[in-house]
């Protein structure tokens, strides 16, 4: 036995020899003083080696005996392995579920090169994040004294719960008792619990065209008959709904994602009276309520529900970080005891000191007065934006959703849809972030009611500098997209 002196190593030379069958069964091994004077260390060390080794069954130790290999012990060469290249048939399989979910096609994470300039919708600027409020608030939560450190309710910190009730009602009109409340992280697991508690395989749920993506595959991934309907100045086109027993309808109604159309009072009302008549559930994401400018946010469509047909998402992504992880559900009172379970056997609960640093904030009166700060430097950003459109862009272009929000879409109409690609590679050239709309309608261009190149831009997470730098450095690629197009179509006259 070579010179060894560690636990670990003893451990290992040993396993080698008895899973390579050179200790056989039943043989004993050297006493605990012979093997540590043999190896030259101390006996505690061999003890402590043959102790870990009988806990992991490969020897057996009794008092006053020396250590034998395990009697029942299987040399690997004796185990079976069947040959790695199966029949097809005889391959491990996902469930149904599984399945789906592997065949989805989602959104790759954005790749963002040092020192460009992104539109990338979603993003908030770092500078905007409370860093000094969150750090006083958070260190108070950390040094509260609790206890016992155990886990926590699934639906949430009551005292978030609490601040949230008060806050929705001042905020947003919406009326509810905390009961109601349950704490996700963030509004894409509200919208998976929705999906896997309310939707079947096979059961239909009617999205807007275009739509949020992730909302739209969480959907697909429970196996949902996923009906598009189309959007126009006034939000969801109500008139075009099914007569679909007990489906679900998932909307934008303050600020459609991703044209930022709101819906009327008229649809709002048309939608609710279509639930009820059909037994249907409707889910309201509302995303970024809180960025509305020169006008008050619009009423909710739960605040409307009369008949508890409402699941009212919201979430802290968008006024403090999508980084938190940390959103809301209002849920009928119907729904609160499986949104409780489903949310416990998720992931038992929400990190507990986020949800309290936020209770303070909002108790304070700090999370308004960050809102009205946020949005008033958000206001000029996007004002920015829509003057360096105007000023470096075509004239043949239109903006979209620029009432509220922290994103506009921009139609080039001298472009085609087919051109975004090339448009994207020439502003990535040129150091610029831009995201088409394409993928955000998921019937192609079957309901896609501009047939021009559209983007989606944010403009959150950029300073007026950048934007009006970007906006120039885009209008180049814009230029130099045309020109390609024009070229091509010389040289290939038939097309």
């Amino acid at each position: 036995m070579p010179k060894i002196g560690s636990v670990q190593r003893i451990c290992e030379v040993l396993r080698l020899k008895i899973d390579a069958g050179e200790l056989s069964p039943g043989q004993k091994l050297p006493s605990t003083r012979a093997l540590a004077s043999d190896l030259g260390v101390s006996r505690s060390t061999v003890v402590s080696a043959y102790e870990q080794l009988a806990s992991e069954g490969y020897i057996e130790t009794v008092p006053g005996a020396r250590a034998r290999v395990a009697l029942n012990f299987v040399h690997s060469a004796r185990v079976h392995r069947p040959s790695l290249k199966a029949k097809q048939g005889e391959q491990r399989k996902l469930s149904a579920y599984g399945r789906r979910t592997a065949a989805l096609l989602l959104p790759a994470m954005p790749e963002i090169k040092p020192g460009e300039i992104n539109f990338l919708y979603g993003a908030i600027a770092d500078e905007d994040f409370p860093k000094l409020m969150w750090r006083k608030l958070y260190n108070q939560a950390l040094m509260k004294r609790q206890a016992h450190l155990y886990y926590a309710a699934p639906e949430g910190a009551v005292e978030l719960r609490s601040e949230l009730q008060s806050y929705l009602l001042r905020a947003r009109g919406l009326s509810c008792t905390k009961e109601q409340i349950i704490i996700v992280q963030g509004a894409q697991q509200g919208i998976d619990l929705c999906a896997r508690l309310l939707v079947d395989p096979g059961s239909d749920v009617v999205m807007e065209e275009p739509c949020y993506l992730r909302a739209l595959r969480a959907f697909e991934s429970i196996g949902a008959d996923v009906t598009p309907i189309p959007v126009d100045d006034h939000g969801l086109m109500t008139s075009l709904l099914p007569n679909a027993k007990e489906a679900l309808a998932y909307v934008t109604p303050s600020h459609q994602f991703p044209l930022g159309s709101v819906m009327s009072i008229g649809r709002r009302r048309e939608l609710l009276a279509w639930a009820v008549k059909n037994r249907c559930w409707i889910i309201e994401d509302d995303y970024d309520s809180e960025f509305r400018y020169g006008l008050k946010p619009t009423q909710t469509l739960h605040s409307l529900d009369v008949d508890g047909s409402v699941i009212y998402i919201g979430t802290f992504s968008k006024t403090l970080s999508p980084q938190l992880r940390l959103g809301y559900l209002v849920v009928p009172p119907d729904l609160v005891k499986v949104f409780r379970q489903a949310k416990q056997l998720t992931d038992r609960h929400a990190p507990c000191p986020e949800q309290l640093v936020i209770a303070s904030l909002i108790q304070s009166g700090a999370y308004e007065r960050h809102i009205r700060r946020v949005r008033r430097a958000n206001e000029s950003k996007r004002t920015a934006l829509i003057e360096a459109i105007h000023r470096f862009l075509p004239k043949q272009v239109l903006i979209e959703g620029t009432a509220s929000g922290l994103h506009i879409v921009v139609w080039l109409e001298d472009l085609q849809i087919d051109h975004e690609p090339t448009l994207i590679a020439c502003a990535r050239a040129l150091g610029v972030g831009i995201w088409s709309i394409t993928p955000l309608y998921s019937t192609g261009n079957k309901l896609r009611r501009k047939k021009c190149a559209g983007l989606v831009m944010g403009y959150a997470g950029l300073t007026a500098t950048e934007i009006i730098n970007g906006v120039e450095r885009l209008a180049k690629a814009v230029q130099q997209t045309h020109t390609r197009a024009v070229g091509n179509k010389v040289s290939n006259p038939r097309r």
